[in-house]
């Protein structure tokens, strides 16, 4: 009996992280758009789970910042107005900023110039190939985390990617001539140059620059401000 019990909490616990990988990899690549509603019957039908297991898993995706409960308890993709969009860009430049001093004050620079440098390799190539939007995101916000992860600062790199999945709406739901000129190596690489020559200075004006430019390459700026209802 105890043995058929802990089998059905793994199938319990194997099924409600599959909906949760299923949901917000629909979210994050765009099958579901800013202001979609979430409905959980449709969901559980689609997932072939039940609605308890939907419920958690869309419960979970509120907490990292995915979905919104909007009039009378509705679920919906979260949407981001202009302003919070450029508080986010903000946090961002504040903790990646944060991440080049450490690595910058660190005997390991030079080390961590040529990991960033590898990872604008395969930000390169993921244009260069003709991958398709994922593989892009994937590649353009791997150089970022990675930035985060050679600082050495474990509760930067938690924050950092508490605001992972937001961002990755807001680039989705980008133009994508605009996107693409946002998340291109060239936009990037000046950061490690920058940190390789160990000038913090222009590390930081650089990174300012580049979320500057982020922002109005993604449009943000000319969007509306409508709100979740």
């Amino acid at each position: 009996m105890a043995g058929q019990g802990l089998a059905s909490l793994t199938r319990s616990t194997t099924l409600r992280e599959r909906a949760l990988v299923a949901l917000r990899t629909a979210i994050t690549t765009g099958q579901y758009r800013p202001g979609d509603h979430l409905g959980e019957v449709e969901i559980a039908e689609h997932l072939s789970v039940s609605r308890g297991t939907v419920r958690e898993a869309l419960r979970h995706l509120q907490q990292e910042g995915l979905v919104t409960a909007g009039a009378r308890g509705m679920l919906r993709v979260s949407r981001l107005t202009p302003t919070e969009v450029r508080e986010l860009f903000q946090v961002r430049e504040a903790l990646e900023g944060l991440a080049v001093a450490q690595i910058i004050a660190s005997p390991r620079r030079q080390e961590a110039a040529e990991a960033l440098r590898e990872a604008l390799e395969k930000l390169h190539d993921a244009f260069e190939s003709g991958a398709d939007l994922t593989a892009k995101v994937e590649a353009d916000l791997g150089f970022h985390l990675l930035l985060c992860e050679l600082s050495g600062n474990s509760i930067l790199l938690k924050t950092w990617r508490q605001l992972e999945g937001p961002m990755r709406v807001v680039i989705m739901s980008a133009a994508g001539d605009r996107r693409d000129v946002a998340m291109s190596a060239t936009s990037h690489s000046p950061i490690a140059d920058a940190i390789a020559r160990g000038d913090a200075t222009a590390a930081q004006e650089i990174l300012h620059r580049h979320m500057t430019s982020a922002i109005e390459q993604l449009g943000i700026e000319h969007e509306g401000t409508r709100e979740t209802s």
